[in-house]
């Protein structure tokens, strides 16, 4: 699981990735659930021309998914992370896989515990050539009581038992799990799949292009 994350904060490093500025303001750098901060995803209301095509929108939104029929954002404590195998299924999950409704979370690194030494080193994961992630996630809407739409995102995880790098994180004995960071090539890929194609995208970042730092 992934609860911490770095955010990016430099407007125009973010620019770069994504084509788009992200809001202002922007929310937090070390994000963890429950938090506010940025996922990008399709325009909602896409205009019909070619201008159109590959246009994203950078939406400021809680870290931890809230369904429309959540009763309180108190449910982004534990929605943050979504297990790719049971996704399709799960309440809180199944309706915005169904829909297709993807976003990528922008972030300059993941926190993970490293337990080879016996106790739990928090970890900084990123990528090793310096270059930000974009995270595959999804997002969702919820209207608060007050009657304003409140955006939310989680990020999709993946097993991990064989990866070079993350089999080392979490506790012995549990089963490991890691985000989905994608490839530039696939960013694009990923925000127009639709939901009998989107799991053939969820695919380990390799090992040796990432970077671990205690």
């Amino acid at each position: 699981m992934c609860s911490h994350y770095q955010a990016i904060q430099e407007r125009e490093r973010f620019f770069r990735l994504f084509g788009v500025y992200p809001p202002d303001p922007q929310g937090k750098y070390d994000m963890w659930p429950g938090y506010t901060g940025v996922m990008v995803r399709r325009p909602q209301e896409r205009d019909s021309g070619d201008d159109a095509v590959g246009a994203m929108e950078s939406v400021a939104g809680l870290f931890g998914l809230l369904p429309h029929w959540a009763k309180d954002t108190k449910l982004a404590r534990n929605t943050f992370n979504a297990r790719s195998e049971t996704v399709h299924e799960k309440p809180s999950f199944r309706d915005a896989w169904r829909r297709a409704q993807h976003c990528i979370i922008a972030a300059d690194a993941v926190f993970e515990p490293d337990w080879r030494s016996g106790k739990a080193v928090a970890t900084r994961i990123r990528r090793a050539d310096g270059e930000p992630m974009g995270i595959a996630g999804l997002w969702s809407w919820w209207r608060s009581p007050e009657g304003d739409t409140v955006w939310s995102f989680t990020m999709l995880t993946i097993n991990a038992d064989s990866h070079a790098l993350m089999r080392n994180m979490h506790r012995p004995g549990e089963e490991k799990r890691m985000v989905v960071i994608l490839s530039e090539a696939a960013q694009q890929d990923w925000l127009d799949a639709p939901a009998h194609q989107s799991m053939q995208l969820l695919q380990p970042f390799p090992a040796d292009r990432l970077l671990a730092e205690h």
